[in-house]
């Protein structure tokens, strides 16, 4: 494991800004959710409805959250390996209840019980929780992106970049 962490904390400024632009591309699924599903749940009917053809942007979205997921978890285990904090343990529970929401309440169940209410063996109220955890990835997109400023601010990028030329 040493091995991989030297890797990752070496390379870290393009782990950091690889991991803040993939899980950055989520805000195109909260726009949807928000729009489409969670506004008609409130106020009767969707802001916006995106039929197929034009809902293949969603779909790519949704197979970058798997490594985005993957990717931002990294960041915050990295940040543990110094020491406990409470954010970072924060954030990594708000990252892998996501695995929750792709997995068990997805975002078909959310679609299904805004058109009918009889959704199968699940209650409607499951519905709310698939959106709630949906919107716990702001507060850690937000400190990403801050991570991948103050990382490519401190030059680290360069750094490593002109060490790697120097190896070779």
């Amino acid at each position: 494991m040493k091995r991989f962490w030297d890797l990752y904390e070496r390379h870290y400024t393009l782990n950091v800004t690889v991991a803040a632009a993939l899980f950055t591309l989520q805000i195109v699924h909260l726009v949807w959710l928000t729009l489409d599903p969670l506004w008609a749940k409130v106020f009767g009917d969707p802001l916006i409805v995106v039929e197929k053809p034009y809902s293949w942007p969603l779909l790519l979205v949704d197979y970058t959250e798997i490594p985005a997921l993957m990717m931002v978890s990294l960041v915050y285990l990295n940040e543990l390996r110094s020491g406990f904090a409470p954010k970072p343990v924060l954030f990594l529970l708000f990252l892998n209840s996501q695995w929750l929401h792709i997995f068990w309440i997805t975002d078909e169940f959310v679609v299904a019980s805004n058109q009918d209410a009889n959704t199968g063996s699940l209650p409607t109220w499951l519905a709310y929780v698939a959106i709630l955890i949906d919107y716990l990835e702001l507060p850690v997109i937000y400190d990403t992106f801050r991570k991948m400023l103050a990382a490519l601010r401190k030059r680290r990028f360069g750094e490593f970049l002109r060490e790697d030329l120097r190896e070779a």
